[in-house]
């Protein structure tokens, strides 16, 4: 933690981890280790999803459903907003949904 230059990430990650220990210990990893998820892979989850870390464009998504992840590319968010799904950045889904219930947890 005390290598996070980010003060965003520190606070969400210690708010986090007395809500959702595992998502705030994957935020908590360097990024370099953060995981990269590509669309094909979200569309094969039923149901909204949460990603500690950035969505890639490789793939379509196949239905509207509600992506939160920390980032995503530009070309991700023009393919997310084509197939009328929306995405949330993790800190604005936590102001709404403080626990992140309701969501998978991708890695």
């Amino acid at each position: 933690m005390r290598s996070k230059m980010d003060p965003t990430l520190v606070e969400t990650i210690i708010t986090l981890k007395k809500t959702n220990p595992v998502v705030a210990k994957e935020l908590a990893r360097p990024k370099r280790r953060w995981p990269a998820v590509n669309l094909k892979e979200i569309s094969m989850i039923e149901g909204d999803v949460i990603i500690a870390g950035k969505v890639l464009s490789a793939g379509e998504l196949d239905a509207a459903k509600k992506i939160v992840a920390w980032g995503a590319s530009d070309k991700a968010l023009e393919k997310i907003k084509d197939a009328k799904a929306e995405f949330v950045f993790i800190t604005d889904e936590m102001k709404k949904n403080p626990k992140l219930n309701g969501l998978k947890i991708l890695n």
